[in-house]
């Protein structure tokens, strides 16, 4: 959901309408005062001229993997747990969001006019040093410094990218370097697709069209480089890739969500977004999926699944505070899990701040010890700005 998204995004968080984008691109809007909340970017009622997403439709592969420039917002989420032979381990978000700022392509006939934004966000947590990056871009999808194809598989901004071979979107190879940390990673993918929601139709309120076209690879194998200053490590683990487009999604009365993705070291997924409502309910809404070891998978609603906050954490950056250990219980599997972060400080500072981070899970299935990791995305918090802290 990131929403990946989120995350993010976001999906993760995350992903802003078109005035987001256009007010991004300006040096003013970085500052505490005029940073964006997930409800005003994915909220709103700006459709004219987009698709929505208001009934099933086919999804066609390699294809899907591209844009889908008649939608307002788009994301491509990956997010990953990996780690050295010798145990050190991280986690990463790589994530490109695709935002139009009108549904009729540019009149202008300069090279520089462009009808969509791009945004990028990636973040390396550094679970041994307990050090956490990340970083932000936006661009123009103009002079080819940023945008997305189907055939070949690449979406990118500037030397950010997820791209694949000529004939094939897998492997992806994602490269992505901002100073002194980078990753260049190639992924593959053990499981099928799986078609989020109602055949991947994922309704987000109550309103018709409040909905995205989404799926996820939930099991994609890693392998390949991180570089942390002027060390390099090989890695390997797994990655999750989550793949939302929609014209909006949350309703007036949405705050916004909690979403995990879980990887269980015995080979299931578990999704679940967890959509809070400003009263402070719970969105009957909410959604998720349970993958099992052969891929088959089955949806879950929201009454399924009971989620309670066991600790949380105050940002030192924001002010913010979040869940930051959660009981996660799916009563029907007799499942019960504990999630903890593997760093407190996940907090991704960008235009839109939210919580993006890796964690550990511990557990019990049939009566049965189950353990794992996975990542967790936090959108919608309340954002009381530290005197003198951005």
């Amino acid at each position: 959901m990131p929403l990946r998204s989120s995350l993010i995004i976001i999906a993760l968080v995350l992903t802003a309408l078109a005035t987001l984008a256009y007010r991004a691109l300006m040096p003013e809007l970085d500052t505490p005062e005029k940073r964006l909340s997930v409800s005003e970017t994915l909220g709103g009622d700006e459709y004219q001229g987009f698709d929505r997403a208001m009934e099933h439709r086919p999804f066609n592969f390699p294809q899907d993997h591209g844009p889908h420039r008649a939608y307002k917002t788009e994301w491509w989420y990956y997010t990953g747990n990996l780690k050295t032979a010798q145990g050190r381990r991280f986690g990463y978000q790589l994530t490109f969001f695709r935002i139009a700022l009108s549904a009729e392509p540019p009149q202008r006939e300069s090279r520089w006019a462009a009808g969509q934004i791009y945004m990028a966000h990636f973040a390396l947590s550094d679970i041994s040093g307990k050090q956490f990056y990340n970083f932000e871009r936006f661009s123009r999808a103009a002079l080819g410094l940023s945008g997305a194809s189907a055939e070949p598989f690449r979406v990118w901004l500037e030397d950010w990218s997820a791209q694949g071979p000529a004939d094939t979107p897998l492997p992806m190879h994602l490269q992505a370097e901002e100073g002194a940390i980078g990753i260049d990673l190639l992924l593959s993918s053990s499981k099928p697709i799986v078609l989020q929601g109602n055949q991947g139709l994922s309704q987000k309120s109550a309103e018709p069209g409040n909905a995205s076209y989404y799926y996820s690879l939930t099991r994609m194998p890693t392998s390949g480089q991180i570089r942390l200053g002027k060390e390099s490590y090989e890695v390997a683990g797994e990655s999750w890739l989550d793949r939302e487009w929609s014209t909006s999604a949350l309703g007036k009365d949405q705050a916004g969500w909690d979403w995990f993705s879980l990887q269980f070291d015995e080979g299931r997924e578990l999704m679940f977004y967890q959509l809070r409502l400003k009263s402070g309910e719970i969105d009957p809404l909410s959604s998720g999926t349970l993958v099992a070891t052969d891929g088959r998978s089955r949806t879950l609603k929201a009454q399924e699944v009971v989620i309670e906050v066991l600790e949380r954490w105050q940002s030192p950056h924001s002010g913010a505070s979040y869940p930051s250990r959660w009981r996660l219980r799916l009563p029907a599997e007799k499942l019960e899990l504990e999630i903890r972060p593997l760093l407190a400080d996940q907090e991704i500072q960008g235009t839109v701040r939210y919580w993006e981070g890796a964690v550990r899970v511990r557990g019990k299935s049939t009566g049965k010890n189950i353990s794992g990791h996975g990542y967790v995305e936090l959108t919608g918090y309340e954002e009381k700005e530290v005197p003198g802290k951005r």
